[in-house]
């Protein structure tokens, strides 16, 4: 596998797009469109919220009817979420407007919004989108990095990922996305927006498995402020034009394209919680030796998830006691006096904890290492051989005026 520099266009086929639909106040690029020069299998996860907005429904009853996917358009600023029926009308109007651009089925077009809950969209600014999109559309470097760029809401960079592989056939395949998110971020199922496009030849089926096995060790393990979206979206689309042979079951293949796909959402999940509203580090939990897969995700999302342990990273603070407490109440059994805690940065490492006691350790040398931007809580748990990492960030003061301000 090697990871290039790229994002959404980086696959053979793909077309992307980045504007100002006049949707946010301040002028700044608003709306974005994908596009494949032909009609790709397409695989998502969504919201587990109750409460689901309109184009997550859109999406969800596209992608689990089977059918083809050539375009997605994306609008930022307004959600379209908890706006009644007149929202998914909104979303099949979308959809129409590009259909008739590119002379396709609306069926074939995926819709999705992020932004402020509860407004209707400005319909006919989205629609006049499409029309401006279709013109923009391009497949350099560029024009991926645009698409990107129009997505974000409170984001303070964009979120990109790529990488290529050689399958056992020879053929190289590309992988290539961007995502969203910066506040509301706690996925049960993904991350806020997340669109990836790959060359590769691969039956729905396959596509959806790989999508669904990688969500819950990269996206479900984010966490910035233990807030699930309304509209959390991630769609993996192939369009074949690699020319490899499908990829059709769990074979050699599958398992290239698989670690590719997880290694393209590692980057984009760790991208995301570095980008956490006002953090000012990555902060990543890792949880080694516990006794099942499941209870060390359990584990390491807990402590990541904790605003006591957050608030402590971004006070330089080494207070152990909470990750502990972390630990304890997550819902996973384990003996605390077992218990080995290590901090690691740019700084150095550090061992705070052994068998659930304090090792006497450097206040001094702690600050110093949590004084990094980014840092990494380390879990023994000497049970087992299971592991799993989690990613988040600090919690501070400017995460509370960001939200206070979010609607005006």
């Amino acid at each position: 596998m090697k990871v290039i520099d790229g994002g959404i266009t980086s696959a053979k086929g793909f077309f992307a797009a980045g504007g100002a639909a006049g949707i946010k106040k301040n002028g700044s690029a608003d709306m974005a469109m994908i596009y494949s020069e032909v009609p790709a299998e397409a695989a998502g996860t969504f919201t587990t919220n109750v409460v689901k907005a309109a184009p997550v429904i859109w999406d969800r009853d596209i992608v689990r009817s089977g059918g083809l996917v050539q375009a997605v358009v994306i609008n930022s600023g307004v959600a379209n979420a908890c706006t009644g029926q007149l929202g998914l009308a909104y979303c099949r109007q979308t959809a129409e407007a590009a259909a008739r651009s590119f002379g396709i089925d609306p069926l074939e077009v995926l819709v999705a919004s992020t932004g402020v809950i509860g407004q209707q969209i400005p319909i006919d600014k989205i629609t006049a989108g499409c029309g401006m999109l279709k013109e923009k559309l391009g497949s350099t470097r560029e024009d991926g990095l645009s698409c990107a760029r129009a997505i974000m809401t409170t984001d303070t960079v964009s979120k990109e990922a790529a990488c290529e592989i050689t399958l056992s056939d020879g053929t190289t395949v590309t992988i290539g996305g961007c995502c969203k998110g910066s506040g509301m971020i706690h996925p049960n199922m993904c991350t806020m927006l997340c669109f990836i496009g790959t060359d590769a030849a691969i039956s729905k089926k396959m596509l959806q498995k790989a999508l669904s096995d990688v969500v819950p060790e990269t996206f479900n393990m984010v966490s910035v402020d233990g807030d699930t979206s309304t509209n959390d979206t991630c769609i993996l689309m192939a369009n074949g034009l690699a020319g490899n042979a499908d990829i059709i079951s769990e074979d050699e293949d599958y398992k290239i394209f698989h670690d590719a796909l997880h290694a393209v959402m590692t980057s984009l999940s760790t991208q995301l919680a570095r980008d956490g509203e006002g953090a000012t580090c990555l902060f990543e939990v890792k949880v080694i030796n516990a006794d099942t897969k499941e209870n060390a995700r359990i584990l390491a999302r807990s402590v990541v998830s904790s605003s006591l342990t957050k608030a402590a990273i971004y006070g330089h603070d080494a207070n152990w006691g909470r990750i502990l407490c972390a630990l304890g109440y997550s819902g996973a059994m384990f003996d605390p006096e077992k218990v080995d805690l290590y901090l690691t940065s740019a700084a150095g490492e550090l061992k705070i904890l052994e068998n659930g006691v304090s090792t006497g350790y450097s206040e001094e040398f702690a600050t110093k290492i949590l004084s990094e931007d980014a840092i990494t809580a380390t879990c023994d748990m000497k049970m087992g051989d299971a592991s799993a990492e989690a990613w988040g960030c600090d919690l501070t003061h400017a995460y509370v005026d960001i939200n206070a301000d979010y609607r005006s």
